[in-house]
């Protein structure tokens, strides 16, 4: 990750990547982060906090930990949550690529890190196979 990309216009850029067609009014309805806040985030005039990220994380399934750094609120160094979350979408990327995993239908959209550790759970119990550590 280079400096560009944790300056407050590199997290608005990745956040307008990951918003893609969806409007700002649909995200807002799905977070409660106003829609003039999102666009001044992803406009680079606004840095958002943690707890801005945090729901943000949340809503298009990426890592908190990922967003922190491309915010600048973590150092390169920092490894806060970081172990879990790989773990968690180690397992998750597991589950999915699974050929015979058809018990349900597969996500379409973003899942949450504790929607994540619930399906491998699950999977862990139907299958025998321990993924998570």
């Amino acid at each position: 990750m280079t400096d560009d990309d944790r300056t407050e216009s590199g997290i608005g850029a990745y956040l307008r990547e990951l918003r893609g067609a969806r409007s700002l009014r649909a995200v807002y309805r799905q977070t409660g982060i106003s829609d003039p806040y999102l666009s001044n985030i992803e406009k680079g005039h606004r840095r958002p906090g943690p707890r801005v990220l945090q729901k943000l994380a949340t809503f298009y399934g990426v890592s908190l930990h990922d967003l922190l750094k491309r915010a600048g609120h973590l150092d390169d160094d920092a490894d806060v949550g970081s172990d879990e979350e790989a773990n968690v979408d180690r397992a998750f990327d597991f589950v999915i690529a699974d050929p015979k995993f058809r018990l349900g239908t597969r996500p379409d959209g973003p899942l949450s890190l504790a929607a994540k550790r619930f399906i491998v759970e699950m999977y862990e119990t139907l299958t025998g196979k321990r993924l998570l550590e």
